[in-house]
């Protein structure tokens, strides 16, 4: 069953029959695009693609317009159904107004079919580190394995409802927010985004997501640590609790600070951290009650994972290749995460190969270490640790609004003294957020270190230059 907003319901028969008159619809469609708002709506044609071998490509809202023509040129998509018209139009891609379909704007376009790998079901393009956002293409099986493999390791869990806060473009809910609890038999609620605190380039309101909650009374989320950590700083300073329906709070998109789950879990949040990539399918490593663990989880069913001269490699049947580029990929997909399994088959991350910075004095640092270290403490909201090729790295901080320079500088000594010499940070910059709406960080939350170096390399110099600047340490 899916629930939308204003607790509109639709029962398995209302979704099979909309499932069958979209598919009808889609007859000599190849791609259909989707650009709307979470809604029952959204699932239904996501659902209706499937059932009529057309490929779905989700468009995130939060992508620029160039990153959106990019994913409608590479995937060569013909219809389109939308909430939001004229930012199509305005892209002038050829796309026609045909009608409407549940309050979705229905628009096609003539366009010649690019090559895609055979079985390609879906296309999840990932805003990663270049402006240009990468296509992965992935299978109906795949996925499906993926949902099987998130149900059957919480099938004893009491679950009984599932309420989704991140946007269904993104693969992470789209799978284990969607399709696992609908294999289970659960409702799936899915309000408007607005209604969850999501609120464009104005941030997140926790305290919108915490009255969603209580109106609902969940079991289970998924949230990115950006969102965690807003909730749970609301909840500490509001004195409130999550619903005592909440049983599952599955955190992942990015690396979880330990600090960050244990202050969730005192404020009431049962957070459990999990890892996986688009091209897994998603989620390939979760932790659990009763299987937790200081890493990021045991491997679901679905997945092999092994790590070899420390970057982890997984193998799933999701991942089929790239768009625009016809090349398989191997069978088992080099992630660029650092990492080791430990004597209970436990994964454990330690930062990105590609982020390692070598200092001038030839040491290694993964920038994940002391980031983790800063984000463990609440009042810093977002830590970008940068200094390749320099005596010492300096870090990029998000703060909560109104913290002190003097704060901050006894917060950095506090964690230059838990990291060695070289790893000790020698300066910081307070900076705007990070998000997906200034191209930032993906739409989980993770900052897109490239851009983020790119857009600050003159306060970065700046840090290095100044010694005389309060926020420089040593």
């Amino acid at each position: 069953m899916l629930v939308g907003g204003a607790g509109e319901t639709w029962d398995v028969a209302r979704v099979t029959a909309a499932v069958d008159v979209l598919g009808a619809r889609l007859a000599g469609s190849r791609v259909l695009a989707v650009l709307a708002d979470n809604s029952p709506a959204w699932v239904v044609a996501d659902l209706a693609a499937q059932q009529a071998g057309v490929v779905h490509l989700p468009l995130p809202a939060f992508f620029s317009d160039a990153q959106m023509a990019h994913a409608l040129s590479q995937s060569a998509a013909d219809s389109l159904l939308t909430d939001q018209p004229e930012r199509i139009g305005r892209l002038d891609l050829g796309f026609c107004l045909l009608g409407e379909w549940q309050g979705l704007t229905w628009m096609r376009r003539v366009t010649p079919a690019v090559e895609l790998p055979p079985g390609t079901a879906k296309i999840s393009f990932t805003s990663g580190s270049t402006g240009a956002p990468k296509g992965v293409c992935l299978s109906a099986e795949g996925l499906h394995d993926t949902a099987l493999a998130v149900r059957d390791r919480l099938h004893d869990l009491p679950l009984t409802r599932h309420l989704c806060v991140l946007p269904l473009a993104l693969l992470l809910e789209n799978v284990a927010g969607v399709y696992a609890p609908l294999l289970r038999g659960m409702p799936v609620h899915l309000p408007p985004l607005a209604e969850l605190g999501w609120a464009g380039r104005q941030g997140f309101d926790p305290a919108a997501l915490n009255a969603a909650a209580d109106r609902v009374q969940p079991a289970s989320v998924i949230l990115v640590p950006e969102l965690l950590k807003a909730w749970t700083a609301f909840l500490r300073q509001s004195g409130g609790r999550p619903p005592a329906s909440l049983v599952f709070a599955a955190v992942g998109g990015a690396r979880v600070a330990a600090e960050l789950l244990t202050q969730a879990r005192a404020a009431g949040i049962p957070a459990y951290q999990g890892y996986g990539l688009t091209e897994a399918g998603s989620v390939t490593c979760l932790n659990r009650p009763g299987d937790d663990g200081d890493g990021v989880g045991r491997p679901l069913g679905h997945a092999r994972v092994v790590a070899d001269a420390r970057e982890l490699y997984v193998e799933t049947r999701a991942f089929l290749g790239y768009a625009g580029q016809p090349a398989p990929p191997p069978a088992a997909f080099p992630t660029g995460d650092l990492g080791d399994i430990d004597n209970r088959g436990h994964v454990h991350l330690a930062g990105r190969r590609k982020n390692l910075l070598i200092t001038s004095f030839g040491r290694n640092i993964s920038p994940e270490w002391p980031e983790a270290l800063l984000l463990g403490d609440p009042r810093i909201l977002q830590a970008v640790v940068v200094g390749d090729g320099k005596p010492a790295p300096v870090a990029l901080l998000v703060t909560m609004p109104g913290l002190a320079t003097a704060q901050v500088d006894a917060l950095l000594a506090a964690v230059n003294a838990q990291l060695p010499d070289y790893a000790r940070l020698a300066g910081w910059q307070a900076v705007p957020p990070f998000t997906p709406v200034n191209g930032l960080a993906t739409g989980n939350g993770r900052p897109v270190r490239e851009r983020i170096i790119d857009h600050h390399a003159a306060a970065i110099a700046a840090i290095y230059a100044n010694k005389e600047t309060p926020h420089v340490l040593l």
